[in-house]
């Protein structure tokens, strides 16, 4: 196996995961939000390991999509950019919501765990097209 084949897996298989995770932790939280009490996995003592789980996978894959390792090229690379920044601006506008049978918790928590997964490689590739753009000039 060539090592560059190797590092498109490496990246294709850290977003899917990801994605994955993020997912399923969002579910997970907002399933185990109690009464008034707010007490879901992302206010618990677990919260930070969540947290830096999903944002490690977004730097690796922030960092392979850099180095040209990765799934993303430059072609989708504006699209995933858009999407990435409506994914973190979902979570600005699902924080607060609160909708009856538990349905704001679900939309809030999957849009915390899917910004916490794509804020990295979103602000990494942000800055590496900034970067680019700059040396063309």
């Amino acid at each position: 196996m060539a090592k560059d084949d190797m590092w498109v897996k490496i990246g294709s298989m850290s977003f899917l995961v990801g994605i994955v995770i993020a997912l399923l932790i969002g579910i997970i939280s907002a399933w185990t939000i109690v009464d008034e009490n707010q007490t879901a996995l992302f206010m618990s003592s677990n919260a930070g390991a969540v947290a830096w789980v999903l944002i490690i996978i977004g730097v690796i894959i922030g960092v392979l999509a850099v180095l040209g390792k990765g799934t993303l090229t430059k072609k989708e690379m504006p699209g995933f950019l858009i999407a990435g920044i409506s994914l973190l601006v979902m979570y600005g506008v699902f924080q607060n919501l609160s909708i009856g049978l538990g349905v704001g918790a679900l939309l809030s928590s999957v849009s915390l765990s899917l910004a916490l997964f794509v804020a990295p490689a979103v602000g990494i590739l942000a800055i590496w097209n900034i970067w680019e753009m700059g040396k063309e000039v």
